[in-house]
């Protein structure tokens, strides 16, 4: 066995920790790879990343934990659970780093004069690599934090921000087609016994189907999330999806309804078509009580092919476990009964 690095598990930061790119580890691991507080490791996921270590909280020692946030996590593409590898990187100081920032391509940014200059202040002392997003502390957009993606550095590997460092900003986003969901299990606050059971359920299926088959059971197909607006409903499917890697496809229940015969179901069927050659896949429905009341209290015709539609694609889905729905209402009640039913 290598003795220059360990396997830990990947736990949940402290909320002081998020945005730092901190990892929290307990001495034993420290000292058998030998490092310290400040010094920077290289994580190895799916992916690889850096992150600085930091020591574990006394209820941690003995654990085999690193606790890192969710931007970390998606940098290494693990999730909470996921066992990772972490050596002592081999870091070299940086020349040149460009960086890019996080968001749509339709979106567009001016940054004012010295954004440089915040960005090295921000990054001075950091590890950074090629891909990684980091979060710069004083920016932001719209009153959220904005993360930017390291496109390039040099030289080329993992490396470490100095006062020599040429920090070059770029104001043409990142493809949206490359953002990684900036919505993780950290963004969501008061919500952790409903959290876990929405991970129990959702997590398992899309990470681990082979469980289920060994032990000759069906995973669920679907997830009711309901509770008034505003409570964390879609910010817990977009979590779920993006801690779990899985693809995200979001259906708004009143705008799948169309005037035009069949175009309705046509509409469903396209999107539940596109999570099974995206799978594995969660399908978001926001406000399933619009596009599949009690049928036996809608006179509409569309509403009766709508929800007959949807019973019939949740019923076949095929490779139980890849593709999972998650519906959200706040009139539980007022949802069709066959949907509700478990199972």
């Amino acid at each position: 066995m290598d003795e220059n690095r360990v396997i830990l598990k990947v736990a949940e930061a402290f909320p002081q920790d998020v945005g730092h790119g901190r990892a929290r580890m307990d001495r034993f691991s420290r000292n058998k790879i030998g490092v310290s507080t400040g010094d920077i490791i290289s994580i190895s996921g799916k992916k690889e990343t850096v992150a600085i270590v930091w020591r574990a909280m006394p209820e941690d020692e003995g654990k085999n934990l690193v606790r890192i946030a969710g931007l970390v996590r998606g940098n290494a593409n693990v999730s909470l659970g996921d066992r990772v590898i972490i050596k002592k990187a081999d870091v070299k100081p940086a020349e040149k780093l460009i960086m890019a920032p996080v968001i749509s391509e339709y979106q567009k940014i001016q940054f004012g004069h010295g954004i440089e200059n915040v960005v090295k202040k921000g990054m001075l002392g950091r590890p950074a690599t090629k891909g990684d997003s980091v979060i710069i502390p004083g920016i932001a957009l719209f009153g959220n934090s904005l993360p930017f993606r390291v496109a390039n550095t040099v030289p080329k590997g993992i490396v470490q921000v100095t006062d020599e460092t040429d920090v070059v900003v770029k104001e043409e986003p990142v493809k949206e087609a490359e953002i990684i969901s900036k919505v993780t299990y950290e963004d969501i606050g008061g919500l952790k016994n409903e959290l876990q059971k929405v991970r129990e359920m959702i997590e398992l299926p899309l990470k681990h189907p082979e469980m289920f088959d060994r032990l000759g059971i069906e995973p669920p197909k679907g997830v009711l999330l309901h509770g008034p607006p505003g409570t964390g409903k879609t910010l817990i499917a977009k979590a779920v999806a993006n801690e779990s890697g899985a693809s995200f496809h979001s259906i708004l229940g009143p705008e799948i309804v169309s005037k035009f015969y069949g175009q309705s179901e046509e509409n469903l069927r396209k999107t539940f078509e596109e999570a099974q050659k995206t799978a594995p896949s969660i399908v978001f429905i926001d406000e399933i009580d619009s596009i599949a009341p009690k049928r036996e209290e809608v006179s509409g015709e569309v509403e009766r092919r709508i929800v007959a539609q949807l019973l019939t694609l949740m019923d076949g889905l095929k490779g139980r476990g890849k593709v999972i729905v998650i519906a959200a209402t706040n009139r539980p009640d007022a949802v069709e009964s066959a949907l509700r039913r478990p199972g």
